[in-house]
């Protein structure tokens, strides 16, 4: 099941591997955002999105995920930061500590699609990922 991904992350480099290993998955990356104004201006092409917290207009990310779920965009935050998101956002899956490798990057992309398109049963969240409200909950990060 192809994916169009938006990458809302500031350190292009960590960006351009993400994007370079979703094409490898076979999915579609709508593009890099590395502040909330062009996140918002790609919303309207992804149906999943990796979002930091801290982008280069400020710790804009919290709301970027609100605001994308608010428009039916899949949000999974993925953060070196994650205590920041306290129990989580309504309406986003989660969140993944980095640095991510990229075994957990593919498991966190399957188990965010397989919520999208409401597959049964539902890929296995990688580990590390912390599920927020109605996703369940998991044990604290390691």
């Amino acid at each position: 099941m192809s994916c169009k991904v938006l990458v809302v992350e500031d350190e292009i480099f960590v960006a351009a591997e993400f994007e370079n290993l979703l094409y490898d998955l076979g999915h579609e990356p709508v593009g890099i955002a590395s502040d909330s104004r062009q996140a918002m201006a790609l919303a309207d092409e992804a149906e999943l999105a990796f979002v930091d917290l801290n982008l280069v207009d400020g710790p804009t990310g919290i709301e970027v995920g609100r605001k994308l779920a608010a428009r039916g965009v899949t949000v999974v935050y993925m953060t070196a930061n994650p205590a920041q998101l306290g129990d989580g956002v309504p309406g986003t899956i989660g969140v993944i500590p980095k640095p991510v490798d990229n075994t957990e990057l593919r498991q966190a992309v399957e188990f965010a699609i397989s919520v999208r398109k409401q597959t049964q049963p539902k890929t296995q969240p990688p580990r590390r990922l912390r599920l927020f409200g109605s996703f369940g909950s998991q044990p604290a990060l390691a």
